[in-house]
């Protein structure tokens, strides 16, 4: 068969991922399936393909026998010594054939076996690339609309962005660029199929990745991530250097860091705090900015209890409580919030504390004190690109609530 009939399906193939050798095997796969076309059978064909000049060769095996029962299979000892006259009854000849004797409908057959060779060749090119990218933070560009859900390039492939896994509020156009979190990768008869997500939590831990090189570097470690797409995030990070502060390494020099990330979510607020293994204090720092008074946390069951000064309440709730709410997510604890009035009212003060002074970050606590505990200024000013926390102000522009809520980790509000 002449190698031209291939030539078309080669071009441009190396710039998609397929080798040449890839190209060769498919071209001997696909001569052979045209030999079982035209002759009826092809284990007795043997294909070699010169990778330096492009030409093939066909080799028909066939055993020497008496009476010939199957041309393709087998050769008469006459025909096989007018080749060679050394061949005798049981030897095997092996001869070249012309590929003149492919008829026009083999050769097609040919190549549109090579062509969906290269096709799954292609595709299975195509889902180990984006397999490997599979769980992390990627770019793409809005294509088209299907209904409500958008498909995205992503270079090699278009991306679903289904509704459920869009921002609330967030609107797109055609040609823009946005970032996406891969969460599922499939291959099926149609092709790759790459499902992304703008609200998945680890969304916002992939672009610290790609702002932070100490998280890059493994010094610093984003512990965990609750979020509220569109609204609030709060992260809990850990450094492994003392030297290095977790907290400001995210933050960046005026916040550069940060920033950069809240306006790719187009303005999502993000508490950054710092992980500790000791839960009470875990559960403070997850509060912030709202001051705590004191936190006493059941390992074992999962629930803490934690008192506020009166005119913090508010600002430790949140609005719709979802101070409290990403709180507890972010610490897999069930949380109890009560003022410092109720708290001392309903006697649960006295239980949990009772009279002595308790310990509460670098201060202390007495019945009778003032607290004069660390302030929450320095890790949380920076929280909005031209805003900070002023927990008094806050407090008292949110309207007081009688009670607090109990709010647990469910993804439910």
């Amino acid at each position: 068969m002449d190698v031209k009939v291939f030539m078309e399906a080669l071009e441009g193939l190396e710039e998609k991922g397929i080798t040449k050798d890839v190209v060769f095997d498919a071209m001997e796969e696909a001569l052979l399936n045209a030999c079982k076309q035209h002759f009826g059978a092809k284990d007795n064909f043997t294909v070699f393909i010169d990778r330096d000049n492009v030409e093939c060769r066909i080799i028909q095996s066939r055993e020497v026998v008496e009476n010939v029962e199957n041309k393709t299979t087998q050769i008469s000892l006459e025909d096989a010594q007018k080749i060679d006259k050394v061949f005798k009854i049981g030897d095997t000849v092996n001869t070249e054939i012309e590929t003149s004797e492919f008829s026009r409908i083999a050769a097609t057959n040919a190549k549109g076996t090579i062509t969906q060779k290269l096709r799954d060749v292609e595709k299975q090119n195509i889902y180990n690339e984006y397999s490997e990218l599979n769980k992390t933070v990627v770019t793409g560009v809005v294509q088209r609309f299907m209904g409500r859900t958008i498909c995205v390039d992503l270079g090699r492939v278009d991306a679903f962005l289904p509704e459920k896994e869009q921002v609330r509020g967030e609107h797109y156009r055609q040609s823009d660029r946005i970032k996406v979190f891969i969460v599922k990768v499939d291959s099926n008869n149609k092709g790759v199929k790459v499902n992304v997500s703008r609200t998945h939590p680890d969304l916002v831990k992939g672009l610290f990745y790609e702002e932070v090189s100490e998280i890059r570097d493994g010094i610093v470690e984003i512990k965990n991530v609750a979020r509220e797409p569109g609204s609030r995030t709060k992260i809990s990070v850990y450094s492994s250097d003392e030297d290095v502060d977790p907290v400001g390494a995210c933050v960046g020099m005026n916040g550069s860091r940060v920033n950069a990330i809240v306006d790719e979510l187009n303005g999502e607020k993000i508490d950054i705090i710092n992980w500790s293994e000791i839960p009470a204090q875990l559960i403070e720092n997850a509060l912030s900015p709202a001051k705590v008074i004191g936190v006493i946390a059941d390992e074992d069951e999962k629930t803490a209890q934690v008192i506020v000064p009166d005119y913090q309440l508010s600002l430790a709730i949140g609005k719709s409580g979802q101070n409290a709410r990403l709180a507890a997510r972010l610490t897999n604890y069930k949380i109890d919030i009560k003022s410092e009035t109720q708290a001392r009212e309903s006697g649960e003060f006295d239980e949990y504390f009772g009279e002595d002074e308790y310990y509460y970050e670098d201060g202390y606590y007495g019945e009778d004190e003032e607290y004069y505990g660390e302030e929450y200024s320095e890790d949380y000013d920076y929280e909005y690109e031209d805003e900070s926390y002023d927990n008094e102000a806050v407090a008292t522009e949110e309207e007081p609530q009688e009670t607090a809520s109990e709010t647990d980790g469910s993804d439910e509000e």
